[in-house]
């Protein structure tokens, strides 16, 4: 496909089976819509052609992250001591059927809206999915350790699903976060977090424990499992360099890889 050329549905879904996506496959799908390129459609397009390429038997899985649900002292903001009392009083909780993701990207804040796409409900990291596991996949989600064996993540390796990388960043592969609640060693401490909550008629703020999760490396350890075995499977989809990944075996890598990387 030349550079420039107008991308269809029929498109993607032809360059995802030719990539290996089959009928019933589950994906956890991590996605830029600009790389694809000029998709006819944009992001409803790229949807559809998932939705098409593992049919009704398969399942659909996206990270809708919600970072701006965070307490706003977590990060650098710059608010004044006032300013944060404010938010803090007038922070909205989370709504799986309203509240938009943070820097997940189109695809992604598209695809949680859709009629049928169950939502998980934590407030922070929830995931979005469609097909016909989607209710077993996100209805149960518990507030601690957001993304160990018992969230969307734990099932989806459980499974044995595969991560779709199309057109995104190696660094933002989330199953990886399953790996680090399974290391030895001691690189992830555990860490509280605040959280708004409904509790009656009111929202009220709240905490839970997790730890604090790392992503600075996933590129490094993707670069070792693709040269160190045969899983990684790399195709164009439009004009997007895309990875199609079994889940599994990446993350049981993972877990060895940083027990040895990480100090």
């Amino acid at each position: 496909m030349e550079k420039g050329e107008l991308i269809t549905k029929d498109h993607i879904v032809d360059d995802l089976m030719r990539m290996g996506v089959t009928k019933g496959m589950t994906l956890i799908v991590h996605s830029s819509l600009k790389s694809l390129g000029r998709v006819i459609g944009g992001p409803v397009s790229v949807i559809l052609a998932l939705e098409e390429a593992v049919g009704k038997e398969g399942n659909i899985v996206m990270p809708t992250q919600t970072e701006h649900l965070c307490d706003p002292t977590e990060y650098d903001s710059g608010y004044t001591d006032e300013e944060l009392e404010l938010i803090r009083e007038n922070m909205p909780i989370f709504h799986p059927d309203l509240t938009p993701t943070s820097y997940m990207g189109f695809i992604p804040e598209t695809f949680r809206k859709q009629d049928g796409v169950k939502r998980s409900p934590h407030p922070h990291t929830s995931f979005a999915a469609w097909g016909k596991d989607a209710p077993y996949l996100t209805q149960e989600h518990g507030l601690d350790f957001s993304m160990n064996e018992h969230s969307p993540l734990g099932k989806l390796y459980e499974r044995g699903s595969y991560i779709l990388l199309l057109g995104a960043p190696t660094n933002s592969n989330t199953s990886l976060h399953l790996a680090e609640y399974r290391q030895n060693n001691t690189f992830m401490k555990e860490k509280i977090w605040d959280v708004k909550v409904k509790k009656g008629d009111k929202g009220v703020w709240t905490t839970y424990r997790d730890i604090n999760n790392e992503s600075d490396d996933f590129d490094r350890l993707f670069d070792d499992f693709h040269r160190e075995t045969p899983h990684v499977k790399e195709s164009m989809v439009g004009e997007a360099k895309s990875y199609l990944i079994p889940m599994r075996p990446m993350v049981d890598y993972a877990v060895c890889w940083m027990d040895k990387n990480r100090k």
